[in-house]
């Protein structure tokens, strides 16, 4: 895709850093990042082919600000791919999935992956935050610990 312009995104500079670092071979015309927090009205680009997202939805404390800002930010038909964490059914499951997939890290990181995942959603929770603002994107939980949204933005997204 040479013509694809990537504009990535994130509230934490470093992991822009890392991204930056990863992409390092890339085409810096091509790829470009921005420290920020949804909502931003400042993002350089409106209207995108495409928007993409990862782990983010359980950070924010109004999830209908990340949807929100891909029906503000997607041209109409835009393609978009949410992945995020899973809610676990109790406390208790989510410490097993600590132990499974983090058992080995150090505890704040444990202690973080605990509560990400029982500030995550479950997928009936986040259909019904999409039909809040009209959006209608397919749900398939992945894997024990995440979900994703996925289609396109519809022509016109009536609230």
């Amino acid at each position: 895709f040479p013509a694809c312009h990537v504009h990535g995104v994130d509230g934490s500079g470093a992991m822009l850093g890392l991204a930056e670092a990863a992409a390092n071979s890339a085409d810096p015309v091509r790829i470009s990042y921005q420290l920020a927090y949804l909502p931003d009205p400042q993002l350089p680009h409106q209207h995108y082919d495409a928007v993409i997202s990862n782990s983010l939805l359980h950070h924010l404390r109004d999830p209908l600000v990340l949807w929100d800002t891909i029906i503000q930010c997607g041209k109409p038909g835009a393609a978009v791919f949410i992945m995020d964490l899973l809610r676990p059914d109790t406390p208790v499951a989510a410490e097993q999935l600590v132990e499974l997939y983090a058992a080995d890290e150090p505890e704040i990181l444990k202690n973080d992956f605990f509560n990400s995942l029982l500030a995550a959603y479950l997928p009936s929770e986040v259909e019904a935050q999409m039909q809040q603002l009209g959006l209608t994107l397919k749900i398939e939980v992945v894997s024990d610990r995440h979900f994703i949204a996925f289609g396109r933005l519809p022509a016109a997204v009536s609230r």
